[in-house]
């Protein structure tokens, strides 16, 4: 295949993109973006969570054995933690899951992604789907053999 046809292919390329969000906090800022109405890609579908700190590693794994080109955890800012401290464990758990990825299963981390967003930050909530999705159409559809 030439160059210029494999760019074609992922220049039409639309990434799935899951989006791990907590209640309290960044759901309703995703809640907030699309009642304000800014505009973000709509490849992305979002799990709702009580907690950052709730996501297991597994879930993430899983779904980018399951053709998901991309996953963002999101969840209340550190120190506004509705569970107290449930984004902190949140936080040291990604360092490890990244180390899993890139070490072991051979993903680019770029692939994988944690922010915190709060109820207010609507317009972040849009801008960061839209970087996002941008990074991971730069870096193709995900292949995990």
């Amino acid at each position: 295949m030439s160059k210029s046809k494999g760019k074609a292919k992922q220049k039409d390329f639309e990434p799935n993109i899951l989006v791990f969000c907590c209640n309290w906090c960044s759901y309703a800022g995703a809640d907030l973006a699309g009642v304000s109405r800014f505009q973000y890609p709509p490849n992305m579908r979002i799990v709702r969570v009580m907690c950052s700190g709730r996501v297991d590693p597994a879930f993430i794994i899983k779904a980018l054995k399951e053709e998901v080109d991309g996953v963002l955890i999101t969840g209340c800012h550190i120190g506004d933690c509705h569970y107290i401290s449930g984004n902190e464990y949140a936080k040291e758990r990604f360092g490890r899951l990244h180390n899993i990825l890139i070490k072991q299963l051979g993903i680019n981390q770029k692939r994988v992604r944690l922010e915190w967003v709060s109820a207010s930050e609507g317009k972040k909530f849009a801008e960061l789907i839209t970087e996002f999705t941008n990074e991971i159409k730069e870096l193709g559809p995900l292949k995990i053999i």
